[in-house]
């Protein structure tokens, strides 16, 4: 049994006895991690709108003279993968593909210190390995219903009329519509009566150096009676997630694993908690990873037909930030 396919097994055994856990899966499905005792977890800490094993201490100061700074790779060699992913595109292979980069930056903070100060609604720290500060739910599940926000369209809001710019964008409107009809399709693989409840709404991020909006939208199905005891079967049969890899799923990854330098590890996983009646999860996105070379803050954006590189390159740069008002 790989690593997978028992956090899978464990996640049905526990939410049939309707006892909490945490879990996170890798982009690639090759990693997982689990544990049994979430709230008494030591090997990690977590934070979610449900629970958090994080301890209750005062936010380090540091973070008025928080700074962080990216040195990331020449357009000319973004290009070249975005090249491979429109090339894919231009085949038919995929209509619409997450194209992301792994940038070195310089931080005056830890890892540590960034989850205690990052102001997002879904946290993970796993020292040594990495940080994520999630804005994007994966899946919610209250009462049989599963519902899923995926965000698709970035603008900083500096941008005159950036509300109206951003949905009126005929790319973005594009991409926005394609993967939230993959998350239906995707939902619909274990509920019924899937509906999509609000159509791209606008969201601000306030960080130190800028507010970004964000574009989502909310999806919501039901699930039957005793979907306790199919949990992990539900969370891995929508694996990877729809709005960090593409449509389709399966050959838009193909596309993704040749245009990007290696695996995506954690990053675009996802991961989750269940408090043994509801359960909540998120895309680990926001994302810095601890490598033997320093620092790499990882991000991307969707690219469609109507992508243009350098617009796509700038995207990548935008989401580069620390989320601390």
């Amino acid at each position: 049994m790989t690593a997978v396919e028992n956090v899978q097994a464990n996640m049905n055994r526990l939410g049939a006895l309707g006892q909490p856990f945490f879990f996170a899966f890798d982009f690639e499905l090759s990693q997982a991690i689990f544990s049994d005792r979430p709230l008494e977890e030591k090997g990690f800490l977590f934070s979610f709108p449900l629970a958090t094993n994080a301890p209750d201490i005062p936010k380090p100061k540091s973070g008025d003279i928080a700074y962080i700074k990216a040195f990331p790779e020449p357009i000319e060699q973004y290009a070249k993968k975005f090249e491979i992913a429109y090339a894919g595109l231009a085949r038919g292979d995929s209509y619409l593909l997450n194209l992301t980069v792994a940038t070195p930056i310089e931080c005056n903070l830890s890892t540590l210190e960034i989850f205690q100060l990052a102001d997002s609604p879904f946290r993970l720290w796993v020292p040594g390995r990495f940080v994520s500060f999630s804005p994007e739910r994966f899946v919610r599940i209250q009462n049989r219903r599963i519902s899923t926000c995926p965000m698709k369209g970035t603008i900083d809001a500096k941008i005159p009329e950036a509300e109206k710019r951003i949905l009126d964008d005929h790319k973005e409107t594009c991409e926005h519509a394609t993967i939230v009809d993959l998350l239906r399709n995707d939902l619909s693989l274990n509920a019924e009566e899937v509906a999509v409840k609000r159509y791209r709404y606008v969201e601000a991020v306030v960080t130190k150096e800028r507010t970004i909006l964000q574009v989502s939208s909310e999806i919501e199905g039901l699930l039957p009676n005793g979907w306790q005891s199919k949990v992990g079967d539900i969370i891995v049969s929508m694996l990877p997630c729809g709005s960090c890899s593409g449509a389709p799923k399966e050959s838009t990854v193909g596309i993704i694993q040749r245009a990007e330098d290696g695996p995506r590890g954690y990053y675009t996983g996802v991961f989750g908690y269940f408090d043994g009646r509801d359960l909540d999860s998120a895309v680990a996105i926001r994302f810095i990873e601890e490598t033997p070379n320093g620092l790499r803050f990882r991000s991307g954006g969707g690219i469609t037909n109507n992508s243009k590189m350098a617009d796509e390159y700038q995207e990548m740069l935008d989401k580069i930030y620390l989320p601390f008002v």
